[in-house]
Order: C-alpha cells, then structure tokens, then sequence
C-alpha cells in the first residue's frame, strides 16, 4: 500500500485506541486528519506527529452527534482521504440510562446513529471512487447483550451488523471494510474499572492488529486474538443460565 501523499480520516481521534493508531499510520507514512471535539488536544497531537514522523496531519472539529454538519465536513476535507477510522466510543452510564433516555441516547447515537451518519458519506465517496477502506471499532460487546452494559453492546451490535452489510456493499467496487471487535483495552474509558489484568491489552497492541488488518485484507479481527473464543464461549451458554449470570 502506497502512502505517498494519501491521507487517513481518524473520526474520534483523541482516543487512546485512536492515537496508537494514528502514530502507527505515520510510521508508515500515511498523512492524517484527526477529527474529534477537542480541537487543542488534537492540534497537539498534530504537531507531534508531524516531528516526529514527517508527515502531514491535520486536526479539526467533529461532532459524532451533529449528524446535520457531517455532509459539510466530509466536502470541506482537501484532498479527500484514502482511508477511514472509525474509533468514535462512548459507555456511558448503564445505570443512568434505565432512568434516564437522554443518557441512553447518548450512548446510541454516539456508538450507532452517528457513526452510521458519517460513515455513509465516506463509503459513499470512497463507492464513487472505487477505492479505499473503511476502519470500523465495535466491540466485544456487540457479540451477546449482558445486564452490566447491555445499551453499550446494542449499540455496538448495530455497529457491527451495519459493518457487515456495508462490507457486501463495497467489496463491488474494491473499497474494504473491516470491523475491529476489541475486549478490555486500557484506556481512559476503562479507567476505574476492575478488569481481569489477564485480558488487558494496550492501545497499541490493538493498532498492531488494525494495521495487520489491513495489510492481510482481514474481514473481521478480535484483539487481542483470544476474545474470539472468549466470546464464542460466552455466546454458546443458554439462555436459561446466561439471564442468571452477574456479567
């Protein structure tokens, strides 16, 4: 893959998964745009990258929830980018959400509704063009909806479903899609957490496996690997147990 002069988009860029993978596109000299609400964090990590890589980046304001402005957002990008990622999260407050919908909309918006909204104006560039690839991170939680934070995993199922389909819809004219399903990775979301230290994985690990990805023309990737089976497992218990588990 040629990264002369090639941009990718990073949508949700000051993440931690987001920024091991935007240093591990610099290394090999792909140009960015960090897109993300807080523009001085993004600026930073700009002029960063740029030293430290010899490469052009770019920061700039996204709002995953102001679907109105994403169209005008996507035009204003010059030149328009080669590549997508999509590392845009939110967990929210599980607890909240059953009193609260607005914290529920919260969590679907940003971790479906939205994404969805700006993902369709790439593809659809990238469709027109008939190249490109697509970054999507969804989650393990996607895989089987659990009492602890099962507005989360809707919502990342969702993503992972309308991945999926997007991928049938773009391997026809060469634009790949890859859905990323990470376990428990450390990062500011996680902070505060009791996690099995076991299953941790670092930021850049993850970048690690979504480079790979790409590279081998992947579908679909766990990270770390072991979450595949983890999950297989987990989805394999019945019903009649599962409803009963404090997971």
């Amino acid at each position: 893959m040629k990264s002369a002069e090639r941009y990718i988009l990073i949508l949700g860029a000051t993440s931690g998964i987001a920024r091991a993978v935007a240093k591990r596109f610099a290394a090999e000299g792909f140009n960015l745009y960090l897109a993300g609400r807080e523009l001085d964090v993004l600026e930073r990590e700009a002029e960063d990258l740029k030293i430290r890589y010899s490469i052009d980046a770019k920061a700039m304001v996204f709002d995953v929830l102001n679907h109105q402005e994403h169209k005008a957002f996507y035009e204003g990008l010059q030149p328009k980018p080669s590549g997508l990622v999509c590392a845009v999260g939110y967990l929210g407050d599980q607890k909240a959400a059953e009193r609260q919908f607005e914290e529920a909309s919260k969590i679907i918006s940003t971790n479906f509704s939205g994404i969805v909204s700006a993902i369709n104006i790439v593809a659809s560039d990238f469709e027109r063009r008939k190249e490109g690839f697509i970054i999507g991170i969804s989650s393990v939680a996607g895989d089987r909806g659990r009492s602890s934070n099962y507005l989360y995993g809707s919502a990342k199922a969702g993503m992972t479903a309308y991945l999926s389909g997007l991928r049938g819809r773009m391997s026809r004219v060469n634009v790949q899609v890859i859905t990323v399903k990470p376990g428990y990775v450390r990062t500011v979301m996680t902070e505060g957490l009791k996690l099995p230290e076991l299953l941790m994985a670092e930021p850049e690990q993850v970048a690690e496996d979504i480079y790979n990805a790409l590279e081998k023309n992947r579908h679909e990737i766990y990270t770390k690997w072991f979450w595949k089976y983890i999950m297989l497992i987990i989805k394999s218990i019945p019903e009649r147990f599962f409803k009963r588990m404090d997971l």
